[in-house]
């Protein structure tokens, strides 16, 4: 290998290419590497010595193994090691990106060197480079899924042997399906519950093709508390066109469904036609936590305060389902669903609580919140949308997203170290002022202009005046669909 311009010191021209060798520096523009290679000290640990425990303040520092092995021991597991990591891996990645203390406690297994980063620099390092930027976040996805295989070890007895998740959706149809006709009284549709003990009905055409649900819970509210007579037709009171899925699908996709749409039964067909009902109950049937009871908690929690908790809930839940199988992309997918409705629960609660400005404003998710891509630990990126407002009435909106970004925090979503939160002015603005912005960074097509577009162009409406983001949306879209040179440079910047 050729010598580094960037050198003449023999020692940092050998750690540059030994680097070199390894992902994600392998990958990288050599002046960023070289810029790494500066602000690397090298650090000895004796076997079994104690690297860094879990817990405590956040991680201060990036370690790359450069000789040796050091594994993670999750803490409560009885010395059950959950990662081995050899040379060129590096560790705390999580804790780093997020801005928190490490989850596992490191041991050196073998005496071990290791290169050490500060957290600063570590920060630094992903705004420039996108290429370990893009590493350190696929790497996360891998530990997770060596994470994911320890801890299934420790659940196998209890588990059916066939893996739930992965099992066709028919396979959890227990009884015919229930059904009746759209013209049929109330009464008949809720003696048909009642009789098979069953939490809901579908209603179908003559062709069997579901048209509509009606549940329990529906009863409550649409027709009990409504006073409606049960001579009604159920057509006038079911959830019209129900989501509904193929039989043969995964039970891993009917969990995902309810997640985002936020239902508890999923009607099955093969054909279009109705087969069976699955629920929630019947994925989870032996689990204690589930879907509908953290759903249901964080629907009916009127103090604030409580909301922490039912992010631990949600975290637990996780845990489960890693353990069930789950595979990374949709307990993501899944995560996101849930800390949707935990973050649209503490903005609708702050809202009732303040005096807001009557104009209208819309929540935005960013980043991989936008892109339903969170992690337990994902920070926050958020932003505001509004229609014209005053100076003071802005005033009252960035005083309110305050609030949100401090609730969030509390429940475990760490404040954006980079400010991207909609209590930061930058991103609070009208919808003229989003408009303005983005073409801003369009029209550049620099670095920095390229690296907000990919965070901020993922945006997606969480709490408010949707139609807010909608316009914005549809703005942008028109804006850059036939902007080739900007589109090139979005893309070479995604490879870079």
């Amino acid at each position: 290998m050729a010598s580094s311009p960037y050198f003449a010191n023999s020692l940092l021209q050998a750690t540059l290419e030994t680097l070199r060798t390894q992902a994600p520096f392998s990958g990288m523009v050599e002046r960023d590497v070289a810029w790494l290679v500066e602000r690397l000290s090298v650090v000895y640990f004796p076997q079994e010595t104690t690297v860094l425990e879990a817990g405590g303040p956040p991680a201060g520092a990036l370690f790359i193994i450069k000789q040796g092995v050091i594994e993670g021991e999750a803490p409560g597991r009885n010395g059950t090691r959950l990662l081995q990591l050899t040379g060129g891996e590096m560790f705390p990645l999580g804790a780093l990106l997020t801005g928190r203390a490490a989850v596992n406690r490191y041991i050196a297994a073998s005496d071990t060197f290791c290169y050490r980063l500060e957290a600063a620099d570590f920060q630094t390092l992903l705004g420039q480079s996108r290429a370990f930027s893009d590493f350190c976040t696929r790497r996360i996805a891998s530990l997770l899924e060596q994470s994911q295989r320890a801890v299934q070890s420790e659940y196998a007895l209890a588990q059916d042997d066939e893996n739930r998740f992965t099992r066709p959706a028919r396979s959890l149809v227990r009884q015919p399906p229930l059904s009746v006709r759209p013209e049929a009284p109330l009464a008949e549709a809720l003696s048909a519950m009642d009789e098979a003990r069953v939490g809901s009905v579908v209603v179908s055409d003559a062709e069997a093709k579901p048209v509509g649900i009606l549940t329990l819970k529906d009863v409550l509210r649409r027709v009990t508390l409504a006073g409606v007579p049960l001579s009604t037709p159920v057509a006038s009171v079911m959830t019209a066109s129900p989501a509904t899925l193929e039989g043969a699908v995964p039970v891993a996709d009917a969990l995902l469904l309810m997640a985002r749409r936020g239902i508890h039964h999923v009607p099955l067909v093969e054909g279009g036609r109705l087969i069976g009902v699955i629920s929630e109950k019947d994925v989870f049937a032996l689990r204690r936590l589930s879907m509908e009871g953290i759903t249901g908690a964080i629907a009916r929690t009127e103090d604030p305060a409580s909301l922490p908790a039912l992010a631990q809930d949600i975290g637990a839940f996780a845990h489960n389902l890693l353990a069930q199988g789950m595979n990374a992309e949709n307990l993501t997918a899944i995560l996101s669903g849930l800390n949707d409705r935990l973050t649209q629960r503490v903005i609708e609660l702050e809202s009732r609580a303040s005096k807001l400005p009557d104009v209208p404003w819309c929540w935005l998710a960013l980043g991989s919140e936008g892109r339903m891509e969170q992690t337990l630990a994902t920070d926050q990126d958020n932003a505001l949308i509004y229609a014209n407002a005053t100076d003071s009435e802005r005033a009252s909106l960035l005083a309110f997203a305050e609030r949100v970004n401090q609730r969030l925090a509390a429940c475990g979503f760490p404040l954006c170290k980079g400010g991207i939160m909609a209590s930061n002015s930058r991103w609070c603005q009208s919808l003229e002022e989003w408009r303005a912005t983005f073409a801003n960074w369009i029209h550049r097509s620099d670095a920095p202009a390229l690296l907000h577009a990919s965070v901020f162009f993922d945006f997606r409406p969480l709490y408010g005046a949707n139609e807010l983001s909608g316009a914005l949306r549809e703005w942008l879209n028109g804006s850059i669909k036939d902007n080739r040179l900007f589109l090139k440079r979005m893309a070479e910047n995604a490879l870079a």
